[in-house]
């Protein structure tokens, strides 16, 4: 059975088309009009072996707020879609990744709980025209609609751009652990038997 999604989200700020597929090889085509996201996305899509393909328009003039929320919105409810029942899943997933002089850790309980921690310490500043406070507000919407806990914790780091590839290539590893199937699990990994 493959595990896929495909959602379209459309509002007076923003226009969404995503598909995604867990088990893919982290291919995909992002087109979001925020070029720092697209970045990241092609990482997220690379590192967890997922395929992503987003076309996205949004109020860009703006500022990216809207755009950047409601693709973590979608993503989210993608995510969940696509790993329906959750049997068979690990559930739990966790990664640490270096980029040159960042150490970013992530972990994941895919619980059906949202509940986001994020210790990722970022001055208020823009990569390209991207600011930087939008990372937080994406993980944030993901989180919210997707249903899972994700713990993101920045150990040290100095450039910005590198501190936010970190997590998202975190993320999308630790995401990658958690959504893969492992013969083993009988019905869900919980002794309420729901998840």
């Amino acid at each position: 059975m493959t595990r896929t999604a495909s959602i379209e989200r459309t509002t007076q700020e923003t226009r969404i088309k995503l598909t995604l597929a867990i088990d893919g090889s982290g291919s995909g085509t992002i087109s979001t009009s925020v070029p720092f996201l697209d970045h990241m996305l092609n990482l997220f899509a690379r590192h967890g072996l997922f395929d992503l393909d987003v076309e996205a328009t949004g109020d860009i003039d703006i500022d990216f707020h809207h755009t950047v929320e409601d693709i973590g919105i979608v993503l989210g409810e993608a995510f969940k879609q696509a790993l329906g029942d959750k049997k068979g899943i690990r559930r739990y997933g966790q990664a640490t990744v270096p980029m040159d002089e960042t150490l970013a850790s992530v972990a994941v309980d895919i619980s059906g709980r949202p509940y986001l921690v994020y210790h990722v310490a970022l001055p208020k500043v823009k990569v390209g025209e991207f600011d930087v406070e939008l990372t937080r507000e994406f993980f944030q919407a993901f989180t919210n609609h997707c249903g899972l806990n994700l713990h993101m914790n920045v150990m040290y780091g100095d450039n910005v751009h590198h501190i936010i590839e970190a997590c998202f290539k975190a993320w999308a590893r630790a995401l990658d652990t958690a959504s893969q199937r492992d013969p083993r699990v009988e019905g869900v990994m919980s002794t309420k038997g729901v998840l």
